[in-house]
């Protein structure tokens, strides 16, 4: 059986106005991860992800990049336990 995990990715850069967060969703339901993605008021993202570790991973590996408009100068990186708080993956405002 897959290990679960849950992880919270800080993600600074050019990363507001550039479709990061419509995109990270799209991958994110590609992957088949459950959570959320906010722009933080310091230009910052905020992605919190539950699922496979390995699909996380996956996550966090194009996070590094993000969408082509994107400039992604850091990850911070925090792994929790899986809590299996999600159904879907959605968009905060």
């Amino acid at each position: 059986m897959p290990k679960k995990a849950r992880v919270n990715i800080f993600v600074s850069g050019l990363v507001q106005g550039v479709f990061f967060r419509s995109q990270t969703k799209r991958k994110a339901e590609e992957l088949g991860v459950f959570g959320w993605v906010r722009n933080l008021a310091d230009g910052r993202v905020e992605i919190l992800a539950e699922g496979e570790k390995e699909k996380l991973e996956e996550l966090i590996n194009w996070a590094k990049k993000g969408p082509d408009s994107a400039r992604v100068d850091d990850l911070k990186i925090d792994w929790q336990e899986y809590q299996g708080e999600f159904k879907d993956f959605e968009i905060k405002y």
